[in-house]
């Protein structure tokens, strides 16, 4: 992937960037009014979507991709859709929905495996009461792809009159997350690390348009592959056929046949 430089700016707020912004701001209002109309329903959303390492492990399996859409704190939730909108937009111009799609969920459920991980690893973090919430797994996935893919890239430090290449910004990121491993809060960041890891990965290994496009093609090859070799089947048995009545047929790689007799204008097509 070339490498380009340049001031960097918000991008448009559009496409699968846009309805993830907005799945996760809907749910997150969904949540706030529910808990102040009926605090008992929103504490069991939150028991049942939110990534809880012993409900995941006794098979609420869905929970690793659903607590991306549970969010419990404003300020936290506003940088976190600040920064899906920033490098969801950049990626998804340049790379396509379905990549990005790929992409951040991919991260998401990286991230939520880790936590998973560290919860049967490290005493302590395997309570019913931690639950995991935010979509901090897909966007570390998404700041990885855009520190390697796009590194070279100079943006400005909203609010600061400063600009600064994306490969520094995620250095910084990942420096700030391996610190937070000694404190009170290494669960986050392992599962940040996390994302961050499958998102790597998803970068060196998928396709350049993501799996389900090449998923997509490889079926649609198959489909013409397999309509073609219906064409020379029944143009096989056509000429087969046409011995048997005693005509001289020949059918080229064209589909194209030669009636009875040797005059060109005898000559018939078969589309």
């Amino acid at each position: 992937m070339p490498r380009t430089a340049g001031v960097l700016n918000f991008p448009d707020f559009r496409g699968f960037t846009r309805s993830l912004v907005l799945w996760n701001v809907g749910a997150y209002f969904v949540l706030l009014l529910l808990n102040v109309v009926a605090a008992p329903a929103a504490q069991g959303i939150l028991s049942v979507a939110a990534l809880v390492p012993p409900y995941f492990l006794h098979g609420y399996l869905w929970q690793i991709v659903t607590y991306c859409f549970v969010h419990t704190g404003i300020l936290g939730t506003a940088m976190e859709m600040l920064s899906l909108w920033f490098l969801g937009s950049f990626l998804e111009a340049n790379h396509g929905a379905r990549w990005l799609a790929e992409l951040f969920f991919l991260s998401v459920m990286g991230a939520g495996a880790a936590a998973v991980l560290l919860s049967l690893v490290v005493p302590g973090y395997g309570m019913p009461w931690v639950a995991i919430t935010g979509c901090f797994g897909g966007i570390f996935g998404l700041l990885i792809a855009f520190g390697v893919l796009y590194g070279d890239l100079e943006f400005m430090l909203f609010p600061l009159p400063m600009t600064m290449k994306a490969k520094y910004l995620v250095m910084v990121y990942m420096l700030i997350a391996l610190a937070t491993l000694f404190s009170s809060s290494r669960l986050y960041a392992f599962a940040e690390l996390g994302g961050a890891l499958a998102g790597f990965l998803y970068i060196k290994a998928a396709p350049r348009r993501g799996y389900a496009f090449a998923m997509s093609e490889g079926y649609f090859g198959l489909r013409n592959s397999y309509y073609r070799w219906k064409r020379r089947r029944a143009a096989r048995k056509f000429e087969v056929y046409m011995r048997k009545q005693g005509r001289d047929v020949h059918i080229d790689s064209g589909d194209r046949y030669d009636g009875p007799g040797k005059d060109p204008n005898d000559r018939k097509w078969m589309h």
